[in-house]
């Protein structure tokens, strides 16, 4: 039986809708976002109701219009961060949406085919060499961070730089990814060492200076993961959530493997370091500048463009210098983590409006930079030498931090969204 005009029009208006969701999946984006988009697109077109269900990287959407209905499924292959698509993304879907509520005009399927071929086909914001310098800047930062030195700094900004165009290269060759983090963990790892051996072997240190080179390979960290991935739980969307954290887990082991076997290989240990000697004044002025650059460094190399950058820049240097302080004078890093990521939360809810661009490019890269990715590296690094109880210790640090993390963008999401205070 052939099917009618009207089904015909059904098929591609739902193919359409299947087409925003598949772009912001491959983007990096929640799942509780997918849907929404594709149910704000759905509704512009057309289409009477619209259900999807979304994991890490498979879509199933059903549409209705009358009698007729159609079912897809797409896959999703390469998982990745691009904040650019994901605002542009969001200017369409919203424009769309907006013009449809206005109007009461259904939006054409050529017309938004046409805006997704264009924002499929936008190339990358900044070439390998730039990506590398954002990774530099940000793990720099981190170094500073967690009580590096001037040496520290250094070593790490080549290291993390080298690392991230070890891995930038790979990746766009289609490799697996979980062994591409392996090596560019080692890679970073080694560029590190390397640079400190140099300096000791021309005198100019007496020190191994080994405290850094675990910040030379945060940027593995596989931030936008917990995040949406947790956030995904709190919506209640099990299938996705506990896949991306799955996913995030398994990135998170690789890196650390490999930060295990080159220190097993050189013979060092990734031990906490003692706090620099500086004035608080002068220190807390470098918290500042250290947490604005290393945020300013993730959200660049997510493919962010410059504005959307530097606001969420401004955003996490205010909150984790909040949530440092808090920790020095005594409160538990989880309860100073869950106050600083609520006031990242009700910040971009504020600022990410006024810009256009989705709540979650700005949100998560500032709180990326509080993610705890030096104590699980230790916690795997224990757990591999059989050092069981040490792990744990760190391994429950770390996982306490992630989930207040997740507990403060929930929370705050909550206060500011009502899709996400009640359930319907």
């Amino acid at each position: 039986m052939e099917p009618t005009d009207d089904e015909l029009e059904l098929i591609r208006q739902s193919g359409v809708a299947l087409r925003v969701g598949r772009l912001s999946l491959s983007a990096g984006t929640g799942s509780y976002r997918v849907k929404a988009s594709m149910a704000r697109i759905a509704r512009a077109l057309g289409i009477e109701r619209h259900h999807a269900h979304v994991t890490l990287t498979e879509i199933t959407t059903t549409s209705h219009r009358g009698r007729s209905f159609r079912t897809e499924v797409t896959e999703v292959r390469s998982i990745g961060i691009n904040a650019d698509r994901l605002s542009e993304l969001e200017k369409l879907v919203s424009e769309v949406d907006e013009t449809h509520l206005k109007t009461g005009e259904h939006a054409q399927v050529d017309t938004i085919n046409a805006a997704l071929d264009r924002i499929a086909a936008r190339p990358a914001l900044y070439p390998a060499l730039l990506n590398a310098l954002w990774s530099s800047i940000a793990c720099a930062a981190f170094a500073f961070l967690n009580n590096g030195g001037l040496i520290e700094v250094v070593g790490v900004f080549f290291g993390a730089g080298l690392g991230q165009l070890v891995r930038r290269a790979m990746l766009h060759r289609g490799y697996n990814q979980f062994g591409v983090t392996m090596i560019a963990a080692t890679v970073a790892c080694l560029v590190y060492l390397g640079f400190v051996q140099s300096l000791a072997g021309l005198g100019l240190t007496e020190s191994h200076h080994q405290a850094g080179y675990v910040s030379a390979v945060l940027f593995l960290i596989p931030g936008f993961a917990l995040v949406t991935g947790a956030l995904d739980l709190a919506k209640l969307d099990f299938s996705a959530g506990v896949a991306r954290l799955v996913y995030a887990l398994m990135l998170l082991t690789s890196a650390a493997l490999a930060v295990w076997a080159v220190s097993v290989a050189v013979g060092l240990a990734p031990d906490p370091v003692a706090p620099i000697g500086l004035s608080p004044v002068v220190l807390l002025v470098l918290r500042f500048v250290a947490s604005f650059f290393g945020v300013l460094g993730f959200a660049l190399m997510f493919n962010s463009p410059w504005r959307m950058a530097v606001a969420a820049a401004t955003v996490g240097m205010i909150a984790n210098v909040i949530r440092i302080e808090l920790v020095d004078v005594g409160v538990v890093a989880q309860a100073a983590a869950a106050g600083a990521t609520l006031l990242v939360g009700l910040m971009a809810a504020w600022v990410a409006p006024r810009l256009r661009v989705p709540r979650i490019t700005v949100s998560v890269p500032a709180v990326v930079i509080m993610v705890p990715g030096v104590a699980a590296y230790r916690a795997v690094f224990q757990l591999s030498n059989g050092n069981t109880t040490q792990a744990l210790a760190f391994g429950v640090q770390a996982g306490l931090v992630v989930i207040s993390i997740s507990i403060g963008l929930a929370a705050a999401r909550m206060l500011t969204d009502k899709a996400w205070a009640f359930e319907r």
